[in-house]
Order: C-alpha cells, then structure tokens, then sequence
C-alpha cells in the first residue's frame, strides 16, 4: 500500500498524513512524526530528487516549467534521462506523441513557441518519461483556456485508468473533485476535510466557501 506522509518546517504543519489506500485514490490523516515522507513503506524524505525520480515518482510542476529553447523531443528526452534502456525510452517517446499527438506534430518545434495548453500536454507527457508509478500535479488546469482544460482532465483520466496514481494540487475545486476519487480541503496548512471526492462536493460548507453556492 503507498503510503505518502508530508512535513513541513512550521510547527503548526507537524499534523496530518496523506493516505493512498488503492491506486488512484488519497484518503485519510493521522497525526505523524515529523520529517516524514513514506513511499511504498519508504522514507524518502532528504532523498535527491534524481533518486525520488528512480523510486517511481514525477512531478508535473506549476507553470508547466518546460524548456522553452529545447525542442519537444528535446523536453521528452530530458524527461527519461534517468532510464538506461534505450529502447523503452523510445517506446515511451512514442507513447508520449499517441496520448497527444499534437506533440508529435510539433516535434522539432521549440517548446516556448507551444501554446499554453500544448506546453501543459508536453509537461504532462515528460512526467510520464520516466514510468512512474505516482505522478504529482500542481495546478494542472492553471493559466489554461476552457477547451484546454477539458483535455488535461481528459488526460488525467487516461493516466489513472493505466493504473497509475495521480495526486494533484487544484485550485479549480470543480475539477479536481469531478476528476479525484478522493479528495482533501486545506485551510491555513492544516486538513479540514478528507472524503470521498463526490461528498466533499455536496458538502453544504465546502459549497458555499469554494464553489460559490448557497444552501
């Protein structure tokens, strides 16, 4: 069972663990020990992040954080430099350009000359270089246009249905819990509610203060 636990440096974060009890899902807090990441009954806290990459974990990070100067199969390739079969990293390339093909269109294409919603495609499919089992994801619908948007969730989907494990930071409440199996409401750095995704959406609270409706 994957088992990821965060510490922060403020005393007043030294409070929760974050639970993924099945593949895909984020679910229950405790009160744990500080300096504490566990992965797979690891702790990976302190680790370099090259050897978080090779534990099974990617990040896809706010700002989409491409290389604008490199082309797109040049951003790809950075993406699986850790792995060492160069045939599973063509594969993946591959891969990469059948999930969105407009990438593979624009191959030979600098990455900042990418729109907002192609640059957040490749940011999603260098994060799925290196194979990972759990992928992270900070604000994966920011900045973007509507139509944009409705393919990242799309994308995320298809993620988590291969059986992989996605944990996504979201500020558009709306999507995450249309998208998450589980989610978690944050208040001030401290857990205020962890549930069923489809229960935190119809909680009346929840509506009022992040969804903008009235009971």
């Amino acid at each position: 069972m994957p088992d990821y636990t965060k510490e922060f440096d403020r005393p007043e974060y030294y409070d929760h663990k974050i639970i993924a009890k099945e593949t895909g899902e984020v679910i229950g807090t405790i009160r744990v020990k500080p300096t504490s990441i566990l992965w797979k009954g690891k702790n990976i806290f302190g680790l370099l992040p090259e050897e978080i990459l090779m534990s099974g974990v990617a990040l896809c990070p706010e700002g989409r954080r491409i290389f604008p100067q490199l082309t797109v199969l040049e951003n790809l390739k950075l993406g699986g430099y850790s792995r060492k079969d160069k045939s599973g990293l063509e594969e993946s390339i591959e891969r990469g350009f059948k999930l969105f093909p407009r990438l593979k269109e624009r191959a030979w294409q600098k990455g900042g000359t990418l729109s907002g919603g192609e640059q957040q495609m490749l940011a999603l499919a260098r994060a799925l270089m290196s194979d990972p089992e759990l992928i992270m994801m900070d604000e994966p619908s920011l900045g973007l246009d509507p139509k944009s948007v409705l393919k990242v969730a799309h994308l995320i989907r298809q993620m988590a249905s291969e059986g992989r494990t996605v944990l996504m930071v979201e500020q558009n409440v709306r999507l995450g819990m249309h998208l998450a199996n589980d989610g978690i409401v944050m208040e001030g750095g401290r857990i205020r509610l962890s549930a069923p995704a489809k229960d935190i959406a119809s909680d009346p609270e929840v509506a009022s203060m992040y969804l903008g409706k009235t009971t």
